[in-house]
């Protein structure tokens, strides 16, 4: 007698790319790391909203520089042209403009957003940010509670070695946008892959040099001073352990308009990121009358748990 094996196969669909699954003890996971870092945005604060994934198109594009291309836009039965949300930044910045809260309003936020760019290790179409804002305020010290609060969270979460690199966009006045983007890669490609795609932009060979020389160069501003200062008399953190001055942090997006974040695994300059934020005092004017000052930070959910889960 011939017996003959039957093989199923599984015919569910896949997920399309860059976008996944995530089962119970990533899911767990996550959960479990915000439960940590919640707390202390509340004790700090900070209080929860929340925002539509999907806005319209419009009131996402012209926020985002040449990155607005990875956004996903879409015309619904209506013909209303519409889009997933890139960050929760510019959504949040809508709805301070919409609700018009007491201010200085100070909140934490977490949901998916989605950008259409190319999926590598670390990096989905589809992933969590989990956001903190303060609107209303241009004191130094707003950005120095941003910064205060990623450093205990991270703290908490046991990256003893996190280290929350800073930089003013005001360093970056004198320069062309082509310059600021290339600069900020600087740390990915290194000074060569920088100084070439100067060149393949325009810029003679001698002027990519100079402009690389001169932010290379770039000391604290007054405002950094400033931070700096509360950074360590308030809240007890340690110039060079806790934050430091990175004058090629440039941070991509174009809404950044002071004081800039990246907060990294530890000192290594092509150490991995897991979080970012800064100042964007003229965001939340494009919706509303008010120009409205304005400071946050977005911790890597993916990133980190990757880090702490790997």
């Amino acid at each position: 007698m011939i017996r003959v094996k039957i093989i199923i196969m599984n015919s569910a669909p896949p997920t399309p790319k860059g976008f996944r699954d995530i089962g119970p003890e990533m899911a767990k996971r996550r959960r479990d790391l915000i439960n940590v870092i919640a707390p202390i945005l509340e004790e700090f604060g900070f209080v929860p909203i929340e925002t539509p994934t999907i806005e319209f198109a419009e009131t996402l594009k012209g926020k985002y520089g040449e990155d607005e291309k990875l956004i996903y836009e879409f015309e619904d039965r209506g013909g209303r042209i519409l889009a997933l949300r890139y960050d929760l930044t510019v959504p949040f910045a809508r709805y301070v403009a919409t609700y018009n809260p007491p201010l200085p309003f100070r909140r934490y936020q977490i949901g998916q957003v989605f950008r259409g760019e190319n999926p590598q290790k670390g990096r989905f179409r589809e992933f969590t940010q989990f956001d903190l804002d303060t609107v209303g305020s241009n004191d130094p010290s707003e950005d120095a509670k941003v910064v205060a609060v990623a450093i205990k969270s991270m703290r908490e979460l046991k990256l003893n070695d996190a280290i929350m690199m800073i930089n003013d966009r005001a360093n970056f006045a004198d320069f062309k946008v082509e310059v600021i983007r290339a600069i900020d890669k600087i740390n990915k490609i290194g000074e060569e892959g920088v100084l070439q795609e100067l060149i393949s932009s325009g810029l003679s060979e001698s002027e990519a040099k100079e402009s690389v020389v001169k932010i290379k160069s770039q000391k604290l501003t007054a405002n950094l001073e400033e931070i700096f200062k509360i950074l360590i008399e308030v809240y007890k953190l340690e110039e060079g352990k806790d934050f430091a001055f990175d004058a090629s942090l440039a941070r991509g997006l174009d809404y950044y308009t002071g004081a800039i974040f990246e907060l990294k695994l530890d000192k290594d300059p092509a150490s991995l990121s897991v979080g970012g934020g800064g100042r964007y005092d003229n965001l939340v004017g494009m919706f509303s009358k008010r120009n409205l000052p304005a400071v946050g930070f977005s911790f890597g959910l993916d990133r980190m748990l990757e880090i702490l889960y790997p």
